[in-house]
């Protein structure tokens, strides 16, 4: 049916002109030779024999044949497939009108496949003049894996054991889908988890966004951009992966391209475990020892479906609809071991803590987006769209505390109950254009509004029933409307480019604890300005410098007071008061280009004040984390991203990054100055193999770095990917291990000294281990035998 509506359509645009002169018929029906069964979608095209102008073309039916009307006879005709070889006819014989070419068969050549899939292949990592695009494709050891994963292996960018993100080394990074806020990217739950690599475009990352971005994120932005295919016809792709530890995922994508619509969707299912060892020590100026360790496993069953639409209502204007639903269910076990000894190290008491948790995360979003462009200049654009999202989470977590000796101290039994929904709404208008052939204006708006609640309750088995505690338990709702405007303004020379920006923010926010009636309201006014410019020294060398003001806002999690009592004497809070902080960054990137070597290297500076950070106190031998605004940040830093090409079949990249930071601040009045110089680096090896095979090898060093009061401790660790074109490049194997060594692993300690403060110390130890991935890809369609159809003449 599909195919009868193209051929329809391209009907229709020929009627004019089939009109007008007395028209022939060419038919016949394509197949592949070696298995002589037919070859949908292959393409069509009729050329003047005298002169090879394009006359017209059309696409192969589902079942190979073709029909196309011809104006004369001095015709050719041309079929082509990727994959295949070209069939050009350049005799034909026409009987009453009609030239019947029969069956046609076509020869699949390696040789053609493999050179349009090296002319189509984008270069890992591409510069532009305000932010790096990592293209994911070309990372192997990615491949089957979350978007987690795939951050981890962008340069630039850490993500620790706990799915904290980092940029540079530093925390407060916004996160973006398709260069828009998105539920799909907050750090409730896991929901990124949601999206695999196989429905990953590119990652842009931008440590130094000009006025045009949202000021949120003091460390930068990071947008994940989600494929969307443009060929032409239908086309689509289907994946299967499986792993160990439990790593299953199926994702299909469906694609058709007419000249009016591009209908796109792709659905993803999977099933995931991630283990985990954990220990952990408390100990405070009481002479009180409490240690922990444990072993535990959290599953994930998840379904991804994302419809989508464009319609191109003429040459200049498209309307797009996006839908996106994710559903994930969640459930964790874990089995802890408790010890309580004296100073001496005697014991005084032991148990067990068993933990079950068992959750489901719905989450959807919805985009309706119009663009409109304009005759005089291709990059002159107005662009609107409208977001909604929402996620919510409804999970039950019940412990058992069994005692092994002495006295348990703490409740048998509890359970937690969580009720949560966000909502998330977008608008946001974009306005550019091209003054003169180097001078560029912008402008635009955007409001994004936040509305939360979540209802959290904690209680215990007390005389055969369960009794809330109220001390611990909280119904929580939030909202944050953020109104922003900007203008930019950029010239682009031969050799020299500027770009100037400002951006307004007004941002409204309040809590309510509707429990104790307690309110916390807040309303600030803030300007962000950004400068960026460049200077070509060489052909393949160019300088580029910017400056911008950043802004990180307190997130839900960091507002809400709830306790998380998955270990009782180390649990963590948010805070209700806890302010923004604000960032101002500079940087200088120096850029070369060579034949076989590229560099690309910064040196910036970061200061931020009132900064949000995780403080430790304890209180009756339990230590309790949450945020406070504490003191100010200097960061300077280097970073250095580096590749080379020795030989044909071998590439070499690297990455690295120094900080040396300056911490001042002070709480319940002692000083936590300090300085720390954090570095990382990154050492990616790719080999072209015979037999088509290529293999990538990363390895990753973390230094160890502190904080306000903690030291976490350095790591090294190893990631291998193997990928394997088979059936002529048709289909795709890819094999992955990440973390090869099981050294991935994540230490903190927290100590506290002085005369105003009692003394402790905490130590937290947490390790995941090893997975393996293994994946194959199969595309079909390709889209080009699609090209002509739906295409005026001209």
């Amino acid at each position: 049916m599909k195919a009868f509506i193209c051929y329809l359509l391209f009907l229709l645009f020929l009627a004019p002109s089939l009109l007008a002169q007395s028209a022939q018929e060419i038919k016949g029906t394509v197949m592949d030779k070696s298995k002589s069964t037919p070859l949908p979608f292959a393409t069509v095209r009729l050329l003047k024999k005298s002169s090879g102008e394009f006359i017209t073309g059309v696409s192969t039916d589902l079942d190979g044949s073709f029909s196309l009307p011809s104006p004369s006879d001095d015709v050719k005709v041309e079929i082509s497939l990727l994959g295949y070889s070209t069939l050009t006819l350049t005799s034909l014989s026409f009987k009453n009108g009609q030239a019947n070419l029969g069956k046609l068969y076509l020869d699949e050549s390696a040789e053609t496949l493999d050179e349009v899939l090296v002319t189509s292949e984008k270069s890992e990592t591409e510069f532009r003049l305000d932010k790096r695009v990592f293209n994911v494709g070309q990372n192997l050891s990615s491949a089957g894996l979350s978007a987690f994963d795939v951050l981890n292996n962008v340069p630039s960018v850490t993500v620790n054991i706990e799915g904290e993100i980092r940029l540079r080394g530093n925390p407060g990074v916004e996160i973006l889908i398709n260069g828009k806020p998105s539920v799909l990217a907050s750090e409730q739950g896991n929901a990124l988890g949601t999206i695999t690599s196989d429905m990953i475009e590119s990652i842009e990352v931008i440590t130094n966004p000009s006025a045009k971005y949202n000021a949120e994120g003091s460390s930068g932005i990071i947008n994940i951009v989600l494929k969307k295919e443009e060929k032409r016809g239908l086309n689509g792709s289907v994946t299967l992966n499986t792993g160990i530890p439990n790593n299953h995922s199926l994702g299909f994508s469906l694609n058709n391209r007419t000249e009016k619509f591009n209908l796109f969707s792709q659905i993803g299912i999977g099933h995931r475990t991630f283990p985990e060892t954990n220990r952990s020590i408390n100990r405070n100026s009481e002479d009180s020892n409490i240690s922990s360790e444990g072993d535990g496993n959290k599953n994930e069953t998840f379904y991804n479906v994302i419809l989508g639409t464009d319609y191109h209502i003429n040459d200049l204007n498209v309307l797009s609809l996006t839908g996106n639903f994710a559903y994930e269910i969640e459930s964790e076990s874990y089995l802890t071991y408790f010890n309580n000894a004296n100073a001496q190290g005697d014991p005084i008491s032991s148990w067990n803590r068993n933990q079950s948790t068992e959750a489901t995360n719905p989450k959807w979003q919805y985009e309706l987006q119009y663009k409109k462009d304009f005759e005089d200049n291709k990059d002159h654009i107005l662009l609107f769209s409208a977001i909604g999202n929402f996620f919510g989470k409804d999970q039950t977590s019940g412990f058992i505390n069994t005692p092994i000796s002495g006295d348990l101290g703490s409740d048998d039994q509890q359970q937690t109950r969580t009720n949560f929904n966000q909502g998330e709404y977008t608008f946001k208008l974009d306005y550019t254009h091209p003054l003169t052939e180097k001078v560029t204006f912008e402008t635009g708006a955007q409001f994004v509004l936040d509305d939360v609640d979540n209802d959290y309750a904690i209680s215990s088995f007390l005389e055969d029933e369960w009794v809330v505690n109220p001390n611990l338990s909280n119904l929580f709702e939030y909202q944050q409307g953020v109104l922003g405007t900007y203008i930019t303004g950029a010239f682009e020379g031969e050799k020299f480019g500027l770009k100037l920006g400002l951006r307004m923010e007004d941002t409204n926010m309040n809590t309510l604890l509707v429990e104790t009636g307690e309110t916390n309201e807040q309303h600030f006014t803030n300007l962000f300005p950004s400068v960026h410019t460049s200077y070509k020294l060489k052909d393949n060398l160019s300088l580029q410098a910017g400056y911008s003001r950043r802004i990180s806002r307190p997130r839900l999690f960091d507002l809400n007071p709830f306790y998380n009592i998955r270990n009782e004497y180390s649990v963590s809070t948010g805070n209700p008061l806890l302010l923004p902080e604000y960032a101002d960054s500079y940087e200088i990137n120096l850029l070369y280009d060579h034949e076989k070597f590229s560099i690309s290297s910064a040196i910036y500076h970061r200061y931020t004040t009132d900064v949000m950070e995780d403080v430790t106190s304890v209180e009756n031998n339990v230590s309790i984390t949450k945020p406070m605004n504490i003191g100010t940040n200097k960061a300077t830093g280097f970073e250095a991203n580096i590749k080379y090409d020795p030989i044909k079949w071998w590439s070499l990249s690297g990455d690295f990054n120094y900080n040396y930071v300056q911490r001042e601040g002070e709480y319940e009045s002692t000083s936590f100055d300090f300085s720390s110089s954090p570095w990382s680096s990154r050492l990616t090896s790719k080999f072209g193999l015979p037999a088509n095979f290529d293999l990538e090898i990363i390895g990753n060093y973390q230094s160890s770095y502190e904080t306000f009061q903690r030291r976490t401790s350095g790591y090294m660790f190893a990631d291998i990917g193997l990928r394997k074109k088979v059936w002529k490049g048709k289909s795709i194997i890819n094999f992955s291990i990440r973390d090869v060594f099981a050294s991935r692993i994540m230490e903190t300690e927290t100590i506290q000294t002085g005369s105003a403060v009692p003394d402790f110390y905490t130590y937290n130890y947490r390790m995941r281990g090893r997975f393996i991935s293994l994946g194959i890809s199969f595309g079909f369609g390709k889209g080009e035998a699609m090209e002509f159809s739906g295409q005026k003449r001209h």
